[in-house]
């Protein structure tokens, strides 16, 4: 009886409280920066100590409605949010954690133009049901206004088509990129640009040599892992080249913790440790285009079924099983998980205490919001402002950033440079699993990289005067 009077002088019931375990967000503005460092949620749904109030199958936020184990038992196994939560209150708590994501990282502000990156998964089609969602409720906020100053950010959507490394049927490719349209011009206004990037146009437009050339670069790399990783960059190339084509000033990728959780472990195992931290926080703003990760706090099973409880509509857009390091790397993780629902998160939290880079922030231009966002993740991450910051050097393939010795922090890359020399501006990951080891071969290999590699690696050079 003490302890529940005490509970009620503070304020501290339920939702409200500092040692709540639902994760739920009653206003934005009052969510501690730092919620991420929650404790682990346990495997069964019931919260440390034994406590059974959740014992009636009722959701613990609400306090009326059924959990989703109850009502949906076919997309319960696990555990977890789903034993505890009704859908309703679910899916508010996921919107909830990609929101705060979003406004405490500065990642989206009222002038952007964002692009989305889409696959036609669940990851990737929560992002875009999200995004739109901030869109819808910026447009009534402005149509509710009276002096209309705030504008709306404007929204595209961008599907890489890798068909040239992965053949597909005329017929399955038209049909998927179908009902990809339809997805889209399904969204309620703004209305939504929808792009389809065939890969090799990172070449030029002229799509038969473009495809030549990427056919035979591709081609070129012997290890399984490293073709993978290589598809990989050159689908944030493909990205980097629509957005800056069609005015974009983000790009939002519905990479999850499912997915860093992997990561984490496939850079460690190729010796990647040091570019780790690039990969992994809300912000990657090496690229010409800012690059956000909104999704960063989602488990791949909790977006799974907020697609299914929605009813939103996902393509099975050819996706490729994973091999090599990354396939073994896959499996693993997903064991782990299976054994233990926290292992992902426990994963991405450790990987996180990593010091970020510089680029791991918005730039600021202006947006005072944006500003303010920006001061506080410098405070919490220690980070200091750019400007006292020596340049990064980065990998010519991959754009990781390397660690030069004796302070050296260009990636010098010339015409005509002697295999050494190479290999010197390469991470070493994308030298032992992509660049081919006969100097002959190399230089070949060189030549048919995409004018946005080399050209990157040049600008350093005159940017940096190495």
């Amino acid at each position: 009886m003490t302890v529940k009077s005490e509970e009620k002088k503070t304020g501290k019931m339920a939702c409200n409280s500092a040692t709540c375990q639902s994760g739920c967000y009653g206003d934005e503005h009052s969510v501690d920066e730092d919620y991420q460092k929650r404790p682990p949620q346990p495997e069964d749904g019931v919260p440390p100590g034994g406590g059974n109030f959740n014992s009636d199958g009722l959701c613990i936020k609400c306090k009326v409605n059924e959990t989703i184990a109850t009502t949906h038992p076919a997309v319960s196994d696990g555990g977890g949010d789903r034993g505890r939560f009704c859908a309703d209150c679910f899916q508010s708590n996921l919107f909830g954690k990609f929101r705060f994501a979003v406004t405490s990282n500065a990642m989206i502000s009222s002038s952007d133009n964002v692009l989305v990156a889409f696959s036609g998964g669940p990851s990737s089609r929560l992002a875009l049901q999200f995004v739109h969602e901030m869109q819808q409720k910026a447009q009534k906020n402005l149509d509710a206004s009276r002096d209309r100053l705030l504008p709306v950010f404007g929204v595209g959507v961008a599907y890489i088509d890798e068909s040239t490394i992965y053949p597909a049927s005329s017929h399955d490719f038209d049909g998927t990129i179908n009902q990809m349209e339809l997805i889209v011009a399904s969204l309620a206004p703004p209305a939504k640009q929808f792009f389809v990037v065939p890969t090799q146009s990172i070449y030029s437009h002229d799509f038969a040599a473009g495809k030549d050339r990427l056919t035979e670069l591709v081609g070129a790399v012997s290890d399984i892992t490293g073709k993978e990783d290589l598809l990989v960059h050159l689908r944030m190339r493909s990205l980097q080249k629509v957005a800056l084509e069609n005015g974009y000033t983000k790009v939002v990728l519905g990479t999850c913790t499912s997915r860093i959780a992997c990561h984490v472990l496939e850079a460690t195992v190729k010796g990647q440790g040091f570019s780790l931290a690039a990969d992994i926080q809300y912000v990657d703003a090496r690229w010409k285009i800012p690059v956000v990760l909104p999704l960063r706090d989602c488990l791949s099973e909790d977006l799974n079924v907020c697609c299914i409880l929605d009813s939103l509509k996902t393509v099975e857009a050819f996706q490729q099983p994973r091999s090599g390091i990354n396939g073994l790397i896959s499996s693993f993780v997903k064991l782990l998980q299976e054994e233990n629902p926290s292992r992902e998160s426990t994963i991405v939290r450790t990987a996180g205490k990593l010091t970020p880079f510089c680029f791991k922030r918005i730039p600021e231009v202006g947006d005072s919001n944006g500003h303010l966002a920006s001061k506080r993740r410098q405070k919490k991450y220690n980070l200091k402002p750019s400007e006292s910051l020596p340049p990064e050097s980065y990998c010519l393939i991959c754009n990781s950033p390397l660690k030069k010795p004796n302070g050296t922090s260009s990636n010098c890359f010339r015409d005509g440079e002697t295999s050494s020399e190479i290999y010197a501006s390469t991470c070493s990951s994308c030298q032992y699993q992509i660049l081919p080891k006969d100097p002959t071969s190399l230089e070949n290999f060189l030549l048919l990289l995409p004018q946005s590699m080399t050209t990157m690696a040049k600008e350093a050079v005159t940017t940096k005067s190495c």
